[in-house]
């Protein structure tokens, strides 16, 4: 099946899972959008305990499957505590450093379902006053969230119906240059997300087969380790995450290629599925980078410490300033896209 890329409808879906708050752990709105979408569709889904969807798309072989995976759940907060100030200090959600969301503005999700802004801060932030503004350390003891309410102490803000255990979101600032560049916070995993469901929507359209049964497992939990690792279903012998590739130095990786990755902090990954991977993307002229990253897992790689049988890869776009303010271009997209359609058709790995 010849592959249409169709760049302008996936910006816009990727821009529409960004600016849905999923922080691990809140992500219910989300999965009603995943959810809506698949019904659209008229794609064969299920709902785990854990909130995760599994979409199915049958194939010729309903013996042995496929199974590639994405997460949309994304970094945050909770709120530790609520400071005599008016101010919060944040528990983090996800692996991550204060001093990555240092100025970003904010949102508490009040229990009731309303939403109060607000912006993460240094507590010694102004050089005017504080002569350590530069030197103290970004902790959870120096940073808090201004509240954008007239507060002037732990009563107002508990008036305000704000409570410890409330989760925070980041604001994500999306923008789509002229020149490809797509940037924003959570593109770990949207981009990839988005990725998957472009091709799910292709294939519940198409009339050819694929070779295997494959499932699409959206996962809600990856950030905190266990996103992917259950409801494998028992027939699946392949298992793909597709999720970041991570940028810096001593790294291939980059903004422009899919990036496919041999081993990170879990150990390598199937050495005969990858090596699959690599020549799908050489016969249909995919440019692609081989990466191994030193601080990193998976969900799939959280799979094969469960104990599951099946062997195990990892892929997607390349993606600058990991679990900060993320980067990526199209042509990085385009690249991944392709190679999951040119996966989804291939034979299984011997």
């Amino acid at each position: 099946m010849a592959y249409e890329w169709n760049q302008s409808e996936t910006v816009e879906l990727l821009n529409k899972l960004v600016d849905i708050p999923s922080p691990s752990g809140y992500t219910h709105d989300i999965m009603d959008l995943i959810r809506n979408l698949l019904g659209e569709w008229n794609v064969e889904h299920m709902t785990t305990k854990k909130g995760g969807v599994i979409a199915t798309i049958k194939g010729q072989d309903q013996e042995r499957h496929r199974l590639l995976t994405a997460h949309v759940d994304t970094l945050g907060a909770m709120v530790k505590e609520i400071k005599p100030s008016g101010r919060l200090k944040l528990s983090l959600v996800g692996g991550f450093k204060f001093n990555a969301v240092e100025g970003e503005n904010c949102l508490i999700h009040k229990a009731e379902g309303t939403t109060v802004s607000g912006t993460i801060l240094l507590h010694h932030t102004s050089i005017h006053v504080y002569k350590d503004a530069g030197t103290a350390e970004r902790n959870e003891n120096n940073m808090e969230v201004r509240l954008d309410e007239k507060v002037f102490n732990a009563a107002d803000v508990r008036a305000l119906g704000i409570e410890v255990g409330d989760f925070v979101s980041f604001s994500p600032r999306f923008t789509a240059t002229e020149s490809g560049f797509i940037k924003s916070r959570h593109l770990d995993d949207k981009a990839s997300t988005a990725l998957l469901l472009q091709l799910v929507k292709s294939l519940s359209s198409s009339t050819e087969l694929l070779p295997h049964t494959t499932h699409f497992y959206i996962s809600n939990n990856e950030e905190i380790g266990f996103g992917g690792n259950s409801n494998i279903p028992e027939q699946t012998e392949e298992y793909i995450a597709v999720d970041m590739g991570a940028i810096g130095d001593g790294q291939t990786s980059d903004e422009y290629t899919v990036s496919i990755c041999a081993k990170d902090s879990s150990g390598p990954y199937h050495y005969g599925l990858t090596r699959h991977l690599v020549e799908l993307a050489k016969t249909n002229g995919i440019a692609y980078k081989l990466d191994v990253y030193p601080y990193y897992s998976s969900d799939a790689s959280a799979a094969i410490h469960a104990g599951y049988d099946v062997k195990h890869a990892l892929f997607g776009p390349g993606i600058e300033a990991s679990h900060s303010y993320e980067r990526t271009h199209t042509e990085s997209l385009k690249a991944a896209a392709t190679l999951l359609q040119a996966y989804v058709y291939s034979p299984l790995v011997s």
